[in-house]
């Protein structure tokens, strides 16, 4: 289907770019953390671990985080009770108030709800007791900064890894305002489209319905990131970059299994977080640091 896997090679700094040679010139207008798949729990000293990468991320000057989703651990499972519900976020809270001063836009992970709850109705069930926790305007929206237009995505709907019909329509209707020429930058929980995401089944299962919609506005420069595979992964299909970050919590703040590359790694990828430079132009660095706690 065309789907060209980018150059990365694991290393104290992995990048992929946009930019082109002559580019040198262009202004960079933001500086982005993306964090992703934090799972935060009370084990394995999580939460210390998590400071000290946060202590990290703050030394690059960042704009703003994109958080993309599995915050907590787990909800999601049938065993899990509301304490543990409770127990993982606020331990969140507590960490969020470490770097409150920045502006943070989060998209729901499928780790994040808890379906498990007694009743539908229960204050805690699902997605909105989520977005609450998150401070999110909706589970799908967008906005503008500097030139650029990001969209942030949903990607637990249908009972599987999709947007649904009518987040689909709200995609199309949000693209289709955008003059000719737009930046833009949309982050999904889960991956439109990766290489790696073709053996861990983690892909986006309406990728086809979006990549059609994403060709349709090929008049527009459009790039994706998203998390949830845990592995570092870049591809490019019909001009749209597609960006999977590494997890800040790698095996889970664990020590890995036999197919860790190292301690703490998920398979190949270390734990880490992306630095993303956006430019005037609409091009982008995108960059992997991958952190030792």
């Amino acid at each position: 289907m065309g789907l060209v896997a980018g150059a990365l090679t694991i290393s104290p700094l992995v990048s992929a770019t946009t930019l082109k040679d002559g580019d040198s010139k262009k202004n960079n207008v933001l500086r982005v953390a993306h964090i992703t798949d934090i799972h935060i729990r009370p084990e394995h000293d999580a939460p210390n671990r998590f400071e000290k990468c946060l202590a990290d991320i703050k030394k690059h000057n960042v704009d703003f985080f994109l958080n993309g989703g599995d915050v907590i651990y787990a909800a999601n499972y049938k065993n899990i009770a509301r304490d543990r519900v409770h127990e993982q976020w606020n331990i969140w809270k507590d960490l969020r108030s470490k770097f409150s001063e920045y502006e943070m836009y989060c998209c729901l992970g499928n780790h994040d709800m808890w379906w498990a709850a007694p009743e539908k109705t229960d204050p805690m069930y699902g997605k909105e007791y989520v977005v609450q926790q998150l401070e999110m305007p909706a589970t799908y929206y967008s906005f503008d900064k500097e030139g650029w237009h990001f969209i942030i995505l949903d990607s637990m709907n249908d009972k599987t890894i999709a947007l649904g019909e009518a987040q689909r329509n709200w995609l199309a209707e949000d693209l289709e305002k955008l003059p000719a020429g737009s930046s833009i930058v949309i982050m999904s929980h889960c991956p439109i489209l990766s290489a790696s995401g073709v053996f861990k089944n983690g892909n986006h299962k309406d990728y086809e319905e979006i990549t059609k919609l994403l060709y349709k506005h090929k008049d527009k420069k459009i790039n994706c990131f998203s998390g949830h595979i845990h592995l570092l992964d870049a591809a490019v299909y019909n001009n749209v970059n597609y960006f999977v970050t590494g997890a800040v919590s790698g095996a889970w703040w664990e020590e890995g299994d036999e197919h860790s590359a190292q301690k703490y790694w998920y398979r190949e990828t270390p734990p880490g977080y992306a630095i993303i430079d956006l430019f005037d132009d609409g091009t982008l660095e995108n960059t992997y640091y991958p952190h030792p706690y």
